[in-house]
């Protein structure tokens, strides 16, 4: 196999993001693993879907109902994650020539006119209050709300930017629509990982080092993940037994958050920080170096 080049590294991570998103159009909000199993035909999904196709057109975001998430969306569409990154990498082709350090002031104008022309997908919580926001002058440092979701927003800029803290810097910026410090973090890490990555670094030894560096909440996350691997890999653990492993090890990996709507919350499968980054980590170790 030839050298994997610094520019084939930088697409396949934009690439591998944004149809990994594509394929999960189709029970984005789904909560429930047995229901997403069977309408995949009780095998790994081969084909894009438009949202909730195999589940009536609609799938069941616990604590918000069920419904079609994203009415704008046919199959081969993205989720409103990986529209954020498309958007991202919209404004950094604009603003090429030439090169300059990014700003949330002239992204904001991108990302209204792509808000208010059919956007198409789920619009989340923290993007209506931020638009909000906007709409009614707030500077540009007091914009955001307290939620712990952590999205992957700067996969684009890796091809832009050329230094790790210059990724972090843009990885935290296009979470604008967030300003809680874990959710800010949790995209901090993942660049972090990734720009180690596309330089040579395995992506254990990139998690490994990028955790102790950031320490805290990040260690102890990415130290419970490597944790349920371990567990979930080991044919004498009970986990290893069951059908759905990495369902109830992502479940087990963060707290049942009860916050007053119809249904509690899994949260390990769900969109705070504190599920989402040690289940991302759990599935690059378990299944990274897996061809098939």
């Amino acid at each position: 196999m030839d050298q994997i080049t610094k520019e084939d590294a930088i697409r396949g991570a934009f690439f591998g993001a944004v149809v990994a998103d594509a394929l999960c159009l189709g029970s984005h909000y789904e909560y429930d693993a047995r229901k997403i199993y069977e309408a995949y035909g009780q095998k790994p999904i081969d084909r894009f879907m438009s949202p909730g196709e195999m589940m009536g057109g609609e799938t069941h975001g616990i604590g918000w109902g069920q419904r079609n998430y994203h009415p704008g969306k046919k199959a081969g569409g993205t989720t409103d994650y990986g529209d954020y990154n498309i958007l991202v990498l919209e404004h950094l082709a604009a603003i090429s020539e030439p090169p300059r350090a990014f700003s949330v002031a002239t992204l904001i104008p991108h990302w209204m006119k792509r808000f208010e022309n059919n956007w198409g997908s789920w619009i989340c919580t923290m993007t209506k209050e931020t638009y909000a926001q906007v709409k009614k002058g707030v500077p540009i440092e007091h914009l955001g709300g307290i939620s712990n979701a952590m999205a992957i927003r700067h996969v684009a800029a890796h091809a832009y930017y050329e230094t790790e803290e210059e990724l972090v810097d843009v990885a935290r910026k296009t979470m604008f629509t967030h300003r809680d410090l874990h959710a800010l973090g949790g995209g901090e890490f993942f660049a972090r990982v990734t720009h180690r990555v596309i330089h040579g670094a395995s992506p254990r030894d990139a998690i490994e080092t990028a955790a102790v560096e950031m320490g805290g909440f990040f260690e102890a996350k990415v130290a419970q993940a490597i944790a349920k691997v371990k567990e979930a890999t080991d044919p004498d653990s009970p986990l290893f037994q069951e059908q759905f492993s990495d369902d109830l090890a992502l479940t087990s990996m963060a707290r049942l958050w009860d916050i007053g709507r119809s249904e509690p919350i899994k949260v390990g499968k769900a969109s705070p920080t504190e599920g989402t980054l040690p289940g991302a980590v759990y599935f690059i170790l378990k299944y990274g170096e897996q061809e098939d």
